[in-house]
């Protein structure tokens, strides 16, 4: 089955008087038709500048250095803006973070609905303005035929985010594209959309790559997670594997950083040291080497491929079952971390 969207090395770089700075570098990943990946990371890591250059909306100087990205069999990041212009909101949709960000204010609802359903379809006004009342009683707007005249300020924040998710349905796309599209909701809100998306994605067979620093609302609603370090891939891997048995240190520590409903009240969460470093400070070898409690001699000197475990496919070389060994200690604590430690050290015991 031909993926939806097939990302295949890509590299952003945002040129500077002081040389090119790389903001994704080397990134591969595929989501199925009907299929829901979450992009998790910290801020910096690359998740939402990914989502820009699949949409062709990098800000400039911004560009797709190297690379391919295809949208079912066609490759989408060398045309030009025009035709580039016809696949978005057609064939992708896009849901920002902020829905005040995506509505004009100054229009009714209706109108902004039937004005992108008629740039995409052959539809009169009548038709046009059916299919808005449908779009929105299909996520959740009640009293959808009255709805249609109000404008955006008289809505609540959720019920923005769903005339949003309304407005990226409206051509039938293949791909929506949702950035943080919960992170501005409270919690109950946050549930609703998330749930909304799921039955929209099952129902329609729409891809959805969705876009968080939010590991729960990921392990609710996402089929696969990429988790991004650096503009770089970290891990890959279905989300029951990757939440329950994460194989990258970075991963890992995400993790350890929820809190637990069932855990020790007292218990004090993990933290990952330092922060993310900022694009012209990305250090050599692994870029996640000074944060990680399991580095050794490997790590600042050679960059780790992506290797597969029995959980997921992750960039460390602990996982690397043909390069050097790390340390029967550093190996020792990996082991009991629950990572697959693939280059066992000669004589340890794990």
């Amino acid at each position: 089955m031909t993926p939806t969207l097939s990302v295949r090395n890509l590299r952003v770089e945002i040129p500077t008087r002081h040389g090119a700075l790389t903001a994704i570098d080397d990134l591969s990943f595929d989501i199925a038709p009907g299929e829901v990946l979450g992009v998790v990371g910290e801020s910096g890591a690359g998740k939402s500048i990914t989502g820009s250059a699949i949409i062709g909306l990098l800000d400039p100087p911004g560009r797709v250095a190297g690379g391919e990205i295809l949208l079912g069999s066609q490759r989408i990041d060398n045309l030009s803006p025009a035709a580039m212009r016809g696949i978005r909101g057609n064939r992708i949709g896009m849901i920002f973070q902020d829905p005040l960000t995506s509505l004009n204010p100054l229009y009714r609802i209706g109108d902004q609905l039937t004005e992108t359903i008629l740039t995409h379809e052959r539809l009169s006004p009548k038709a046009a303005a059916d299919k808005a009342e449908r779009l929105l009683i299909e996520v959740g707007i009640p009293a959808a035929g009255a709805r249609l005249s109000s404008y955006p300020h008289q809505f609540s924040g959720g019920m923005r985010q769903r005339v949003v998710i309304a407005l990226a349905l409206a051509a039938d796309p293949e791909l929506i594209i949702a950035d943080e599209p919960t992170t501005a909701l409270d919690v109950s809100v946050q549930a609703q959309i998330i749930a909304l998306l799921k039955r929209l994605c099952r129902d329609r067979g729409t891809s959805v790559m969705l876009i968080t620093h939010d590991m729960g609302v990921i392990a609710e609603t996402a089929d696969r997670v990429c988790v991004l370090y650096a503009g770089r891939l970290a891990e890959i891997g279905a989300v029951r594997n990757v939440v329950k048995h994460p194989q990258h240190p970075y991963t890992r520590g995400l993790m350890a950083a929820i809190p637990s409903l069932i855990g020790d009240p007292d218990e004090k969460l993990e933290q990952i040291p330092g922060s993310m470093p900022r694009l012209g400070a990305i250090p050599d070898g692994c870029a996640f080497n000074p944060r990680c409690t399991f580095r050794f001699d490997r790590c600042p000197a050679e960059r780790p491929g992506i290797y597969e475990t029995s959980a997921s496919r992750a960039s460390c070389f602990l996982l690397d079952p043909t390069g050097k060994p790390p340390p029967a200690e550093t190996a020792a604590r990996a082991v009991a971390a629950g990572i697959e430690v693939r280059a066992v050290p000669a004589g340890a015991s794990l």
